[in-house]
């Protein structure tokens, strides 16, 4: 398997062994771990990092594996214009997030040009109907599709003033953060979803 390895990643994993035997078998924490936005604190380390599995595993919607995605329909869905589908989280998050996703299977460098223009426009859409909840502090977007192949953008929506939610540590806030009422909850997702179809596409709840 080592041999392969693409040479940056071979250099990379041996950069990684040499660093854990030079501490103990394990990682150094990182810099962040220092922040203030870090939402951990007391004894803890940098798992063990596994050697790398080729080929890799198939995710959902790829190989034999179904996709979830297409198989769910409008189910879930709480804004579509035909083209695109807005999800809701189908329980209840401690802040608003939501996934946008094409109707159609597509993974995000398969992309037609007319849906990829498409999706630069209706992320800013997303980001401002977002924001007219109010109490937000800004909107973080992410893509990251180890799980399906089936393309999905995550929106958070950071509440204001809670400075220590910043940046890249939003995620594992929002897991450990107790979740909101499910009629907060709805009504989170109702407003996002008629906030968005003032610029086109319908609501769905």
């Amino acid at each position: 398997m080592a041999n392969d390895l693409h040479p940056r990643n071979a250099a990379l994993m041996a950069r990684v062994r040499a660093a854990e035997a030079a501490n103990g078998g394990h990682l150094p924490m990182p810099d962040v771990a220092g922040w203030d936005i870090f939402p951990f604190e007391g004894d803890i380390r940098v798992t063990h990092l596994q050697d790398p599995v080729l080929p890799e595993p198939h995710r959902g919607g790829e190989g034999d594996n179904p996709c979830q995605s297409c198989g769910r329909g409008t189910e879930g869905a709480i804004w579509t214009d035909g083209t695109w589908t807005l999800i809701g989280l189908s329980e209840p998050a401690s802040i608003p997030i939501v996934l946008l996703l094409p109707v159609d299977h597509y993974d995000h460098e398969e992309l037609p040009e007319e849906l990829a223009r498409d999706m630069g426009w209706l992320q800013v859409r997303l980001s401002h109907a977002m924001h007219a909840l109010g109490g937000v502090g800004r909107v973080h977007v992410w893509k990251v599709g180890d799980g399906g192949r089936h393309l999905h953008w995550w929106f958070f929506a950071r509440p204001e003033g809670v400075l220590q939610m910043r940046g890249s540590s939003l995620s594992d806030w929002s897991d450990c953060v107790p979740p909101m009422p499910q009629d907060e909850w709805d009504d989170v997702l109702r407003q996002i979803a008629e906030e968005l179809a003032k610029t086109g596409g319908g609501a769905l709840v």
